[in-house]
């Protein structure tokens, strides 16, 4: 029997909220067993780049890394953010150590190729990239890793990496080994068919029927990306994959009853 282990991403609306990220850390600290936690950049990074009058250019929601913009992310989602959450876990007597993915090469990327874009020091991963060895003797370690949206080529390039995208995959990566479950947190109680409307909520989703919520138009922009990562992840084996609201951490993790889950 496998061994549980909980990979949870958190995003920046929760980030940005000093009192709300406490209370999602006294929540996070105290689940029992093997976890690791991923986190996004919130608004620090755009408010520091329009501090020192970098321009930042966004594509579809996406943003372009030029080298000014990926020394500011890499400041803030590398340092500052993850940094500060290791702090406030320490404090909760969680022995949390933070990490980008160049740390001990524990997430190796690519540049991104796009046949129209150049999103400059943009990273993509997959299964391989993930040194699931080391972060298994991490968890052997009893050390909780705190992974931010950093990650690195080998070559001496770092790239900015979707922090849904990083959470999916090194789900993905350690599947074989353990027992899984990916949550996804954010601000909503799931996947809501009305944004606006909290009761709306869809307790599951498919594959299928992504596809049609999303050709219907029922699906808000901002849901796409942590949906296309959370089917891959069940696609390639990760156990239990769930959408919850932030707030419901603890909950969800008791009785299995909140948000929506990937089917």
């Amino acid at each position: 029997m496998k061994e549980k282990i909980h990979i949870i991403k958190i995003g920046g609306s929760l980030i940005d909220d000093t009192e709300l990220l406490d209370q999602f850390l006294d929540q996070f600290s105290g689940i029992k067993g093997k976890k690791i936690l991923v986190h996004g950049g919130g608004k620090l990074a755009t408010t520091l780049a329009d501090k020192l009058g970098i321009e930042q250019k966004m594509v579809n929601g996406r943003r372009i890394t030029d080298k000014d913009t990926l020394d500011i992310v890499s400041m803030v989602y590398a340092g500052s953010i993850n940094k500060n959450i290791v702090a406030k876990l320490q404090q909760k007597k969680c022995k949390a150590i933070g990490f980008s993915g160049a740390d001990a090469n524990l997430i190796k990327a690519k540049k991104r190729e796009h046949a129209e874009i150049d999103f400059g020091f943009v990273g993509d991963i997959e299964k391989k990239s993930i040194n699931k060895k080391l972060i298994s003797k991490l968890m052997k370690l009893e050390l909780v890793p705190v992974f931010s949206a950093i990650t690195h080529d080998k070559k001496g390039n770092l790239f900015n990496t979707n922090a849904d995208t990083i959470a999916s995959v090194i789900a993905q990566a350690l599947s074989a080994k353990y027992d899984v479950e990916l949550l996804y947190c954010f601000d909503k109680e799931g996947v809501l068919e009305d944004v606006d409307n909290p009761q709306s909520l869809i307790k599951t989703i498919s594959e299928e029927e992504f596809s049609n919520l999303k050709n219907e138009g029922k699906l808000h922009k901002g849901i796409l990306p942590k949906l296309e990562n959370a089917l891959s992840a069940v696609k390639n084996n990760v156990n239990k994959v769930f959408l919850i609201k932030e707030t419901q951490l603890k909950n969800h993790i008791e009785n299995h009853h909140e948000g929506t889950e990937i089917c």
